[in-house]
């Protein structure tokens, strides 16, 4: 039987657990807690993060709302709420939108599609990615993680039937120094991360054409 090759380095989402990669995280924390205020779900959301966890300095974590799905990736398998492995034990489109938060900078397989089966029509999906223009990129070297830009993303979720909402790309947190403290400062575009959020559209069912009718008038002859 061959043996399992794995392309990506196994830990390389290990990265945003250091003081390096927990700014990136906390400086996207508000966006993510404005997609939870922002849009309340019959069904449960999904947040997919590299890391959950709380560290001196950090901002609490937003919180999810209740019925959520929270996974972290290691290596080919998910903890947290549930403990599995791709393909998700989640019924097609049966959760309410998304946040899936640097998982696929490690070039992780088969996510994206998973993402896509399991969102109901008219979800949403908050795609957070690492900016390979910004210096930042020095942070992350060698860590296994492999930035694109979002040009590239637009164009995979384009593939899946996920269409970009009204806002632009957004840029978020520092350009160089890791303190949060930077993570407003210096232009958008070279910041260390960047959010696209696309929803689910599905085409909508064209009404049968109206009957025309005749109606005759006089007596009907004999």
């Amino acid at each position: 039987m061959p043996v399992l090759q794995i392309s990506r380095q196994p830990d390389a989402l290990a990265w945003f657990d250091t003081v390096k990669g927990r700014s990136v995280l906390t400086a996207e924390q508000q966006v993510i807690g404005a997609a939870f205020a922002a849009r309340p779900a019959r069904q449960p959301w999904l947040w997919l993060a590299p890391a959950f966890t709380s560290h001196p300095g950090m901002e609490p974590a937003p919180v999810a709302p209740p019925g959520s799905v929270l996974l972290r990736p290691f290596r080919d398998h998910y903890a947290g709420s549930l403990q599995c492995a791709l393909p998700l034990p989640l019924a097609d489109e049966s959760v309410g939108n998304l946040i899936v938060q640097h998982v696929l900078d490690d070039e992780r397989e088969g996510l994206l599609e998973e993402c896509e089966r399991i969102l109901e029509p008219g979800g949403r999906l908050w795609l957070f990615a690492l900016n390979p223009w910004s210096p930042y990129r020095a942070r992350w070297r060698r860590s296994g993680l492999v930035a694109r830009d979002a040009h590239y993303w637009h164009l995979r979720l384009r593939r899946l039937g996920l269409q970009p909402c009204d806002s632009d790309v957004a840029y978020l947190g520092p350009v160089w120094r890791p303190a949060v403290a930077a993570a407003g400062r210096g232009p958008s575009r070279l910041r260390v991360a960047c959010v696209m959020e696309v929803e689910k559209r599905t085409a909508a069912l064209i009404p049968p054409a109206p009957v025309s009718r005749h109606w005759q008038t006089g007596a009907a002859t004999a």
